[in-house]
Formats: C-alpha cells, sequence, structure tokens
C-alpha cells in the first residue's frame, strides 16, 4: 500500500493536469471577447452601450453587437456574471483566457490554483 502512494504522489508532480495554472493579465484590446483567445495585436474594438469590447474578425464584431451573451462572462471564484469590458481578463498558457469581477478574485483564482 505504501508503495502504491508513493508512486501516486511520484506520478502526481509529472501531470501537467495538476500543476500550477500560469495567470497572466492581459490588456483588454488584446483579447477576442468571442473565441475568448488573447492576441499579439489589438483586436477590433465594437463599442456597445457606451462600453467597448473586442472582436478578431467581422463576424465577431457582429456577434458582440447582437448577442447580449457574448458580452458577458461568469467569474470563477464568485460565479456572478461579469460584463467583459469592465473583467480583469487574465491568459492562461494555450491563449484561452479567463474574466474576473476584480483583481481581488482574479488574485484569489491563483493561489487556489497554486
Amino acid at each position: 500500500m505504501r508503495f502504491f502512494i508513493f508512486v501516486l504522489l511520484i506520478m502526481s508532480s509529472f501531470n501537467p493536469a495538476w500543476a500550477a495554472e500560469k495567470l497572466e493579465i492581459v490588456p483588454t484590446d488584446k483579447v477576442c471577447m468571442v473565441t475568448n483567445m488573447v492576441f499579439p495585436r489589438p483586436q477590433i474594438p465594437v463599442v456597445h452601450a457606451g462600453k467597448t469590447y473586442y472582436g478578431c474578425c467581422e463576424n465577431c464584431k457582429k456577434t458582440l453587437s447582437e448577442d447580449a451573451s457574448a458580452r458577458a462572462a461568469i467569474d470563477p471564484i464568485s460565479g456572478k456574471s461579469i460584463d467583459k469590458a469592465k473583467a480583469v481578463i487574465a491568459a492562461r498558457e494555450d491563449g484561452s483566457v479567463l474574466y474576473f469581477g476584480s483583481k481581488s478574485t482574479y488574485e484569489q483564482y491563483r493561489k487556489k490554483s497554486k
């Protein structure tokens, strides 16, 4: 039994799914808010109801203009719906992003993922 636990502990240290998630806050204008991916260049601004959202192409611009659900996200800590235009946005290593309602919930998420 001890051997099994030892092997499990060793294997878990090499499993990338169990590794701490690396996140980096990114500028809002570098994120396509439809595909939820970060890009190296600024995206296309879409102004809706006085707030600016960003899309990577004409289809994303149209989606952000017409679909309210594309302009909202769920904060992974609070579980609340948040406006992407006001969110703290953090990118994962794979380029996907998470939206946070505040810097505080971003920091809480980082602590949990360590």
